[in-house]
This record gives structure tokens, sequence and C-alpha cells, in this order.
């Protein structure tokens, strides 16, 4: 019979008997996984039975049958590393109990089936009755997701598909792509010397994934788009933003998710009309931290791609199309490296995880020449090939990307894909090079019809300028700390904090960095608690922020005409082209029309 053993470097089938011994079957699995180290295999998943070493008893004293799924830990044989059972029992229980996101926690305890309503043409029982035409389908369903026009399924009913059936999925197993060779392999001598089946990768054929793992992304309001966008339209060069928000169930898809933006983090970088570089950002770890204890996570990235075809009329060019491409090559291997460094938890993978929810926004023209998002994802095919330096950007064709060939210094597995000839035929070829339309996976991008603000925004009043824009009037700095609290009353102290760029300035300031005393702050943001933001605003350490602002002076009083309400001093948006223009100015300074 066939036995399943997973383990965290994946899945083997060990062939055996059900009368054969414990000892016989663990020389057999330590054999099939060229193990050294000491390990233990047990029957259930929550490590509850383990396979005790023994001559006596068999496979079949414990239950053990043809296709029956065996789960297989390492433990540390060095003296210094040993545990007592506690810390074991507490180790595995670790890698149990692990964390996954709310909003899977969520999906997996739902039904999933679509209820349909009884159908008067086909439906020929009572008003009690359940006919084929009108019974529950599984959220999978291909007839389904074509009526409802949905692409790709999503990741929890890829799931459901896999666990379902007679077998209850039993044979299912989640495992994370390698194109790397597998290390300890004592057969040969290390690469280039020699390879042997064992720990040679296998060959990968691409093909276009069925499932996403974030079916919808939304923009809580366009107030975050406008102050992003606001960059370009002051420089006409391009940008890239961290997106900040949360997953929450996506209710016009079945089982699937949506990612809510909340705030848009600018990292530091160097951008042009042509190109965008990313550098080093020592405060990355500490905005993670901030997002973190404001309920918010890591949801994507976005970047622009924009260039003006008329600046009268505030059109953009129309790049990005089935004539040349959605994304490049280097975007999508940025892509595949963002979302291997923000991996999706899951249970049901050996290794505890599998996938990610990492998105990537693209901001360029429509074919109505219109500023406009697109969102993707990157197969876990492509994830994997970035995560082990397979995939290559072309020189020239931003369509395509190219696999690396093996060379002394690195074993690459060979990669194909499919195309239909003139004839109809699929004919498989080598990825080199390759069609990036293979790697990519749709994702929508809308904004609510109903703004929502997790932090406070308001027309009226001058927003606090964003983090690493190194333009006149949109810089970081004491100065319009002081202009940018000046517009809140004395009873306004929590809507002057809820601000992400504020709270990053106030964490990090060179004068006086607060990141060490924001916690109640942060809580109040939270939970939009009034009370405590007003308990926190009476804290030593902001009496002393208090005192340093006054010490830097009042702003010049407001105009006559300001006091009697006749001098509007906020930005307004150009209804044309959307444009945020000054206050002083009646016409639009990027269209020319009149407000």
């Amino acid at each position: 019979m066939l036995v399943a053993v997973q383990s965290p470097e994946g899945t083997k089938r060990i062939e055996c008997r059900s009368n054969e011994s414990i000892v016989s079957f663990l020389t057999k699995v330590k054999g099939a996984f060229n193990l050294d180290s000491t390990f233990t295999i047990y029957k259930e998943r929550n490590r509850k039975i383990p396979l005790l070493s023994s001559d006596r008893k068999q496979l079949v004293n414990y239950g053990i049958k043809q296709g029956d799924t065996l789960y297989l830990t390492f433990q540390p044989t060095n003296s210094e590393n040993k545990s007592s059972p506690e810390e074991t029992s507490r180790r595995d229980s670790d890698v149990l109990s692990l964390e996954e996101d709310k909003v899977d926690t969520y999906l997996y305890k739902q039904n999933g089936s679509i209820q349909r309503e009884r159908d008067p043409k086909l439906c020929q029982h009572g008003p009690k009755g359940k006919c084929v035409h009108c019974i529950p389908v599984e959220p999978y369903n291909e007839a389904y997701l074509h009526e409802q026009n949905i692409k790709h399924m999503s990741f929890h009913s890829y799931l459901r598909k896999l666990t379902g059936g007679i077998d209850k999925g039993k044979f299912a197993a989640l495992e994370n792509i390698s194109c790397k060779i597998k290390d300890g392999c004592k057969e040969h001598l290390p690469w280039p010397q020699g390879i042997c089946t064992k720990c040679q990768p296998s060959a990968l054929t691409l093909n276009r994934q069925p499932y996403r793992h974030v079916d919808n992304v939304v923009f809580e309001n366009p107030f975050l788009v406008e102050r992003f966008l606001n960059y370009w339209r002051c420089t006409g060069h391009q940008r890239i933003g961290m997106l900040y928000g949360f997953y929450e169930p996506h209710k016009d898809v079945p089982l699937g998710i949506k990612a809510t933006v909340t705030a848009i983090y600018e990292p530091p970088q160097e951008g042009s009309r042509d190109f965008l570089r990313l550098l080093p950002d020592e405060k990355a770890p500490l905005v993670d931290r901030i997002a973190r204890e404001l309920g918010l996570v890591k949801v994507g990235w976005i970047f622009t791609d924009l260039i003006p075809e008329n600046l009268q009329k505030g059109t953009v060019k129309h790049i990005r199309n089935i004539n040349s491409h959605f994304l490049s090559a280097q975007e999508c291997i940025m892509a595949g490296y963002f979302q291997n460094k923000h991996p999706n938890p899951c249970k049901l993978s050996p290794d505890g995880y599998f996938g990610s929810k990492f998105v990537t926004i693209c901001f360029t023209g429509d074919a109505n020449q219109h500023a406009h998002m697109e969102g993707y994802q990157v197969s876990n095919q492509c994830m994997a090939l970035v995560k082990d330096n397979c995939l290559l950007p072309t020189l020239d064709a931003p369509e395509l990307a190219y696999v690396r060939e093996s060379s002394n210094e690195q074993y690459v597995p060979d990669v194909f894909y499919k195309v239909k000839d003139s004839y109809g035929n699929e004919v498989i070829q080598v990825a080199r090079p390759l069609p990036i339309e293979y790697l990519l996976v749709d994702v929508p991008v809308s904004t609510p019809n109903e703004p929502q603000f997790t932090f406070f925004a308001d027309a009226s009043r001058k927003p606090f300028p964003i983090e690493n824009r190194l333009l006149d009037g949109q810089v970081q700095d004491f100065p319009h700390l002081v202009s940018y609290l000046r517009q809140f009353g004395p009873h306004q102290f929590l809507e002057a904090m809820s601000d992400f760029h504020l709270i990053i300035y106030l964490a990090t300031m060179d004068l006086l960095p607060l990141m060490d005393d924001l916690g109640s702050l942060l809580e109040a943001i939270r939970n939009k608690d009034r009370e405590l933001a007003a308990k926190w605003s009476k804290s030593e350490r902001w009496a002393t922020v208090e005192h340093l602002l006054d010490s830097e002076g009042t702003p010049p009083p407001p105009s006559e005409n300001a006091r009697d309400g006749t001098n509007d001093t906020s930005l307004w948006i150009c209804r044309h082209c959307t444009f945020l223009n000054q206050p002083h100015t009646t016409t639009c300074e990027m269209c020319s029309l009149p407000q």
C-alpha cells in the first residue's frame, strides 16, 4: 500500500505493507527524505499520536491503511538544543496554532454554498421542494462563476474544491514550489559536479492560476488616491507607495476576500518620468509597528506610470493594453519579491504558508486616456521563480520575461509553457523568453459609493505633509507641524492626531521622537476614543511638545476677509481633471478651465 508522509520539506509517498513493523517503516521514511536529524512521525495533524519505534508494533496496530497521510516533524540532535517534553509540546503547539488572518479563520467556518431561488419555468415541485435546477451549488461551480462573470475563483473556494469529494481532500496538499537543489544529499558531489533525481527540482510547466488570494481592492475614499496622485501632477515624476489597510470578506464573490486600503505610505525613493528606484528605508519596521497597533497591515503596493497626452485637457497616454503589456517583466519580478516577503499563513500547507495576499496596483491611462488603477497579483509559480532567482527581465521587450539557464553557480530546472499553433494544437515551449500573461492574476480595483474615513479628512483644512516628498511646502518639519495643529480647536485633539503621516512623523522626529509613548494614542485613534486621546494629550511628553510648539511662535493672524468668512483658505479640486489647486486661483493650473 501507499502512505503519504508530509514534512516541512514536502510530501513523499512511501510504499509499505500493513503488517510492516514501525522500525522498518521509519527506516524507509528516513531514506526517502534523506534524513540525518532526529524526527517523529504522527498519525494525526495535531501531533497527538506519535508512531513509536518498535519491532513488535505494526502499522495496522495504529489503524494506518492505504492512502492515509502521516505527519513528520524534525527535532534537534545536539545536546545544547535538547528541550524538555513540555517545551517540545509547546513548540509543536505553536506550529499548529499558526496565526492566520482573521478573515481566513472566518471563511474556513462558512458553508460557502450558493443558494438559488425556485425557477418557475423549470421547477415542477412545491415551494418547499428542491430539484437540480434550484439546489444550492458549490462556490467553485464553473457555470455560476461564468454566469456572474467571475474570472478567478476565490482562494477559499479553491480550498473547498480540493477538500471536497468522497476523500474529503485526503490526497490534497498545498505544497510550495521549490526551484533549488535540496541540501544534504550525500550520494554525489555538490553541483556542478553532480546531481541526482532525489535532490533535483522538478521541471515546471506554467499554467494560468485558476484562483486568486484577493478578489477585490477598495480604496476607502478618493482623497487617498488624490493625495498620492498629486505628486505626479506637481512634478511629472512617477511615484511608489505602500498600501496599508485590512482584509475582510467580499460579499460579491463566493468565499471571497476584499482588501480595503486606508493609508498610503511613501518610502524613500528616486524617480523621474521614466524610472523609479526604491531606497533603503530605516523607518519601515517602525511604520509596520504603528500600522499593527492601529489594526492595519500592509496589503500591497502602488506605483504610477503616467505620461501626459494633452496638458490642456488633462489626458494621459494609453500605453498598457493587449497590444503592448499590462505589467512589465521587471514589475512582475518586483511583485513576486513583495509577495514572497508577505506570505499568506495557511494551516493546510506543511510549511505553514501558501501564496500571498499582497496586491500590486498600477496607476496608468485607460482607453479613454484618463488616469485609472489596475490591480494584479502574480501566481504562486511566479513567486517560486522569483524567490529562487530564476526569472529575469528582457532588455527591450517589457512584455517578456526570461528564465535563467543553469550555470556553475546555480542549477535552474526546465520551465515550459503551452501555446496553440495555427492548427489549434497545443505546443510546449521553453520559457526563454516567456510571455508574462502566464504569471498574472487580475484583481479589480474600486472606490465605494459612500466614502469611508479611518483617518480624519477635512477639505477645509490643509493636511499634514506626506513623508519623503522633497517638494517646496510638502516637507515634514516642525514649522509644518505647528501650522497643521493650529488649524484645530482645543476639543479636536483626536481629529488632529488621526493622520497616518502625522503619527509617523511624531514617532520619528529628530527633536523628540515619541514612538515609545504613542501606545495609548494609537489605541484611541483605532477605537475613536475621544476621552483616551484627551487623557494622552495631558501626558508629560506631549506637554514638552506643546512647549516646543509655543516657542516656535504662532502663525500670523488671519485677514479681516478671512474673519468674515469671505476668503476660503482651502485647496479646491478641479472637477474636470481633479487637479488640486491653490485657494487664490480661480482657474485650474493643470487644464486652465474655470473653477
